[in-house]
């Protein structure tokens, strides 16, 4: 499908008629291949190309089918485009132990990124208003397994009340994604002026909102995956206007001239330009800056509905012997369904919890019976799990892929009871094995529908 036409004619107003011929000429052809690494466990890809600007970025020769990889199944890796890895260059030095606000993080690629830079005693507030993918982002989270995100379900205003309390809000602005038409024929259909202007009023609204949200001293990070001025620097000019508090810049954030990232300024926002014609990624745009110190931090607001209650000392026995270290999480309920929380950041998740919708936090543990776990497929995927208290059952790659498309399994791999079945040392998921048959517990709505090539 051709670039729309329109689109082209503003590229070669900003860029010039031979600079704007060569990003056109990209974006009609092949598209890089990466992915980022999880930070504990073994992938195949380690000794792969670095992405330069991402400590766990790796670009691949070619794209293979992830769908039938069981490694990406048991979350060894996430698909995520090189680009918008360049964010995490943007978080300040000190993130371990902060609260950060991704307020805009289906499907997760960035929201997983931030849960490995804070840390075991940090927290993430992943936000996704819509929906259908906000359970994209849910299955993410639970496989990436690092048990301090919560997923919430509402619209970004409704965080604007909860005044100066995140160390650092990520806004990755909904868009008019000129940035993927390299990779996606229908961004380039649905492309238009009218949806631009749309996209550039709805971001003004969610960049007010993340302000409201950001701690005095606080960080923002801004980024957007298309090219136009109205909804990248547009947008942070809009915002100085609208706040009262000052703006002040971050520490430098270091850019190799070689990875071909073009650097500017607004105000007290860096900002960076991924063309690619220019650097080795699809399109995007990202800025950071600091909030003034003018202020106390906030506070969460109070609410009197009870949404979560702690389990009882029998219960909480049971759940202990499933984790390494218990004793860094407190265990509570929420409907039918046990989660361990960060002890740190339980009044954190607590409040959270009771002022927004919020459909999974810290690690699903699973539903009691009769004084016994049946374990959550989150449980399986957390990287705390304590294996010596639930068999393990090793599949090779075809016996794997059986178990991922919730087929039949024989029962000689497994022991009599629950088994935590695995792939290569990386868990996918849970069986029960109940004497000659094996009862296949990955999830139906995750099983792998896509037949061998």
């Amino acid at each position: 499908m051709q670039l729309p036409e329109r689109f082209v004619e503003r590229i070669a107003q900003e860029l010039g008629p031979e600079e704007a011929a060569a990003l056109c000429r990209a974006l009609d052809g092949p598209q890089p291949v990466s992915v980022r690494l999880h930070p504990m466990r073994r992938a195949s890809w380690e000794a792969m190309e670095p992405i330069p600007w991402s400590e766990a970025g790796r670009y691949l020769a070619e794209r293979p089918s992830f769908t039938l990889d069981p490694a990406f199944h048991g979350g060894a890796y996430y698909v995520q485009e090189a680009s918008s890895q360049f964010v995490e260059r943007l978080l300040p030095a000190k993130i371990e132990g902060a609260r950060l606000l991704d307020l805009c993080a289906a499907p997760g690629g960035k929201t997983t990124l931030y849960a490995s830079r804070v840390g075991a005693e940090g927290l993430v507030v992943a936000n996704e208003v819509d929906r259908k993918r906000v359970l994209a982002l849910v299955d993410n989270v639970r496989k990436w397994g690092l048990g301090n995100v919560a997923v919430t379900c509402a619209d970004a205003a409704r965080f604007a009340a909860i005044e100066g309390w995140f160390d650092v809000v990520a806004v990755d602005a909904p868009c008019s994604g000129e940035g993927m038409f390299r990779k996606d024929d229908g961004a380039r259909e649905e492309w238009s002026e009218q949806n631009v202007h749309l996209c550039a009023g709805r971001q003004d609204a969610i960049l007010q909102a993340a302000w409201q949200a950001l701690r005095p001293g606080g960080v923002l990070i801004y980024s957007t995956c298309t090219f136009n001025r109205e909804e990248d620097e547009g947008s942070l000019e809009r915002l100085i206007e609208w706040v009262e508090e000052p703006f002040e810049e971050v520490e430098e954030v270091a850019v190799d001239p070689s990875w071909g990232i073009v650097c500017g300024r607004v105000g007290a926002f860096q900002t960076f330009r991924f063309f690619p014609h220019r650097a080795r990624g699809e399109g995007f745009f990202a800025a950071v800056a600091r909030k003034a110190e003018t202020a106390q931090r906030g506070r969460l607001p109070k609410v009197k509905r009870k949404v979560v209650t702690p389990v009882d000392k029998a219960s909480c026995a049971e759940l202990a012997r499933w984790v390494i270290e218990p004793e860094r999480l407190a265990f509570v309920e929420a409907g039918e369904c046990c989660y361990g929380w960060p002890k740190g950041q339980v009044d954190a998740l607590k409040g959270i919890s009771e002022w927004v919708p919020t459909l999974y936090s810290g690690v699903g543990m699973g539903q009691l019976f009769k004084g016994r776990l049946k374990p959550d497929q989150a449980l399986a995927h957390y990287v705390g799990l304590n294996r010596a208290s639930v068999a393990v059952a090793a599949l090779d790659r075809e016996e794997a892929l059986a178990y991922l498309r919730r087929g039949e399994l024989t029962a000689e791999h497994f022991t009599e009871g629950i088994n935590l079945v695995c792939y290569d040392g990386l868990a996918l998921g849970f069986a029960k094995r109940i004497g000659n048959r094996v009862n296949n517990m990955y999830p139906n709505a995750l099983r792998i529908l896509k037949q061998d090539i």
